[in-house]
Formats: structure tokens, sequence, C-alpha cells
């Protein structure tokens, strides 16, 4: 049997009424008004929140940057290295991180102590920098400048409670869940964005394996082929061996795809659950990356052993 390596991480303080957050955009630039509309939601929820200077900037060379490489890292590690910062959201996801994700001095982080970090979509690659070089748990829930965030009330409500009342938000399922592969299974949960973690092997912060985690799977706009590219790359890979089992979210815009997960997933030899609602969907649950959980496929359940939040 293959050892695990996927561990429980640390989990970082749940917020309180008047603690300090920090809007940062380390992957692409997002509307200066979209952006102040997400910290005002914020601060609806009693949060002190402040903007990083390039959360609202545009890279002059590369226009899907929010800033060069070395301004967006040092926004991250400011708000995240500051002690009054309790919690650190990304303004938008796109693309960046692996751009600047090597430049963050990780030792001044480590110092400075757990923090909350909020994302998904490129933000996995963040997500996996804070597993590897942190140890932290880290959630992978909507983003302060987006549609679903500043539209869709439930995605909303469900990140604030996994924020401030992480207890109520242990059992994660939703109408669509069903099983691809029936079963239960035990483990800790890691993933995010398909192609984020396809593009993450390999690298200093990348993941070595997926052995004893509950990987969930979910990805945006892309083609079957590529899809079925990054499956066959984390199989051929080793990546896959030992993984407990799989929870798949949404396919926002994409190919057809349940046939091809089917093949690519299928044969793993372990539960696989379906349609959970997290990532790039409508009404997206927040889903906490390091927690130890139980997978029922059968019962369309991922349940958190305990909060995601301490």
């Amino acid at each position: 049997m293959t050892a695990s390596s996927v561990k429980p991480l640390q989990r970082p303080r749940r917020l309180t009424e008047g603690d300090r957050v920090v809007i940062v955009s380390p992957s692409g630039p997002a509307p200066r008004d979209r952006i102040e509309s997400g910290a005002e939601l914020l601060r609806s929820w009693g949060l002190d929140v402040t903007v990083a200077s390039s959360a609202g900037e545009r890279s002059p060379r590369f226009s899907y940057l929010a800033g060069d490489d070395d301004v967006r890292a040092a926004d991250f590690e400011a708000a995240w290295c500051d002690p009054d910062v309790a919690a650190v959201v990304c303004a938008r996801g796109g693309y960046g991180v692996q751009r600047m994700v090597d430049r963050v001095d990780w030792e001044a982080l480590r110092t400075a102590g757990p923090k909350v970090l909020v994302g998904y979509s490129d933000i996995t690659a963040l997500h996996s920098a804070v597993t590897t070089h942190l140890g932290l748990v880290t959630l992978h829930g909507p983003m302060s400048a987006t549609e679903v965030f500043l539209n869709d009330v439930a995605s909303a409500e469900h990140l604030r409670r996994t924020l401030f009342e992480p207890e109520s938000v242990q059992t994660l399922t939703s109408e669509w869940a069903r099983p691809v592969v029936g079963g239960r299974a035990e483990g800790v949960t890691l993933g995010g964005c398909l192609s984020l973690l396809a593009g993450e092997l390999g690298t200093a912060t990348g993941m070595p394996s997926a052995s004893g985690g509950l990987l969930l799977l979910e990805d945006v706009d892309e083609k079957a082929y590529r899809i079925d590219g990054y499956l066959t790359h984390l199989r051929r890979s080793g990546w896959l061996d030992g993984v407990a089992g799989v929870v798949l979210g949404s396919w926002q815009d994409c190919e057809p795809v349940t046939e091809l997960l089917q093949d690519r997933l299928g044969d793993l030899g372990v539960p696989v659950l379906a349609d959970l609602g997290f990532g790039h969907c409508p009404s997206t649950i927040t889903v906490p990356l390091g927690i130890p959980a139980t997978l029922d496929a059968d019962a369309s359940t991922l349940v958190l052993d305990v909060p995601a939040l301490a």
C-alpha cells in the first residue's frame, strides 16, 4: 500500500468582528469598482478591509497581470506579514500566481504566523505554495471582485459562515451531487483547479503526491481533450497513486466531460463524487484544503472531521 503523503494541516483561527482583511490580486487585474464593491460586502460582515496597492492595477507589459511580478509578490507578502491582518482575500484569479510565487519570502511568512487565505481558480497555485511552505489550511472559495461573490447571495453566505461559524458548514453537499463510483473513504482534502494542479507538478511549490488525500477537482472553459490531458498527466506521473477518493466540482463552460471523467477516474478503485458544487459555478460552496474528512459518495456528502478554522 502506498504511504499517505497528504497530512492534516494547521488551521488558522476563525474570523471575528473587527478583524483586518487585505484584498490582493496575485493573478489578473480586476476593475476598481468591483474591488471596492467586494470590500464593502466584506465590511458589512464587520471586517476592517484594506486593498493592496496593485489590486486594481494592470501590468504595462502584460495586460493579463495585475501589476508586475515583484509588485504582486510584495503586496501579498506585506499583507501576510502584517501582524494586524487575519486574512488575505484574493480579488480574482486569471493567470499570474506561478510567475510571482517564487518571489515571495516564504520564511518571512512562516515567521508571521497563520493567516486565512481565500481564493480559487489560478489561486490554486497559491494554495499549493501555502500548503508546501507553511503547512496551513486554506479556503477554496469565492474571490471578492468576482460575479459569484458580489451577486450570488448563497456563495457569499457560505464563505461568511466558513470564516465566522465554520462548525455550521462541516457537511458539504449539493442538490446535484451524485456518485460516479460509490463507496466511502477517509482522507485529507487537497486540490483545486485541475489545470493548475497539473501545471504545478514538479515545481518547488507543487504537492508531491495526492496519496492519502481526498482530491477536489474543477476547471473552467476547457476543451475535453485538454481535461483528458491534465488527468492523464497526473495518472502517468504517479501523482494519483494512493489517492483515497475524488470529489468533482463544476466544469463551467467546459465541453461535456461526464464520460471522460468516468474513463480517467473510474478505474482508480476509490469513491468518486461528482457535482459537489464548488469552483467556477453559480452558488459555489467554500471548501477547505488540508482538513481531514470523510467522503461518502453514495450519500453525496463530504463531511469535515473538524471545522475549517480553529
